[in-house]
């Protein structure tokens, strides 16, 4: 069955509203346009993302229900608790963003990535402007894992995570959870649920309940010093 698909222009940022978006496939919204930080951030701001895979046009998305995390609600295991204590690993924000970025896009083979050498100038060029954030964890000096996405007001929009270490990612996310709850952040989007995420505590959100959610914390200003580079600490549980 034929679809008709919004085409993006060159001269405009602007997006159909999320509530247009095709329930099959789910969320598909949009095609065209560009990747620059402007276009970028009038999505993340409405709650749509690019992805895409190497041959096809720039797609946007806005699946429903969303996988989100809750910081109020979020707890780790006893088990990861108990593994972080004794891993010897240091989590950092904002010290390798790029790295991270890069490390994302190399863990997945070629025909399971949308990270393609255009998304990661694009969200490079994110992270200059400080749109763009990640967290990090090294291990002996290595970089064994770490996430990214982008922060729009005190929505925290994960675009994704990569692990070399046990735990690595899995520890990555507790601790900014953490930090990013105590600085005034509200909600964490994940955009599509899967296994991976509900193991991790994930919860699922309608889009309307979402988009009014996205639609009052957009302007919110967290506490200064959220996005510093900086150690984090093991949180006290």
């Amino acid at each position: 069955m034929a679809i008709y698909l919004p085409e993006l222009s060159l001269s405009t940022t602007q997006f159909p509203h999320p509530i247009r978006a095709l329930d099959e496939p789910n969320g598909l919204l949009a095609f065209g346009g560009d990747l620059s930080p402007q276009r970028l951030l009038a999505a993340y701001q409405q709650g749509i993302f690019p992805w895409y895979s190497e041959g096809e046009p720039i797609l946007w998305w806005s699946p429903a229900p969303r996988a989100v995390f809750c910081p109020d609600t979020f707890k780790p295991s006893k088990s990861l608790r108990k593994f972080a204590r004794k891993s010897g690993y240091q989590i950092t924000l904002n010290h390798a963003c790029a790295e991270v970025i890069e490390q994302c896009a190399a863990c997945r083979g070629p025909e399971e990535t949308w990270i393609m050498p255009e998304m990661i100038a694009a969200y490079k060029a994110m992270h200059l402007q400080g749109y763009c954030h990640s967290v990090e964890v090294w291990l002996d000096g290595r970089l064994v894992g770490g996430l990214y996405g982008i922060q729009v007001g005190s929505v925290f929009c994960g675009e994704s995570m990569f692990t070399l270490a046990d735990n690595a990612s899995k520890i990555a996310l507790w601790y900014f959870i953490r930090h990013f709850k105590a600085h005034g952040g509200s909600l964490i989007d994940c955009q599509i649920m899967n296994d991976h995420l509900q193991s991790l505590g994930a919860s699922t959100c309608e889009r309307e309940p979402f988009l009014a959610h996205l639609c009052e914390a957009k302007n919110a200003i967290l506490e200064t010093g959220c996005f510093t580079p900086q150690i984090l600490e093991m949180p006290i549980e």
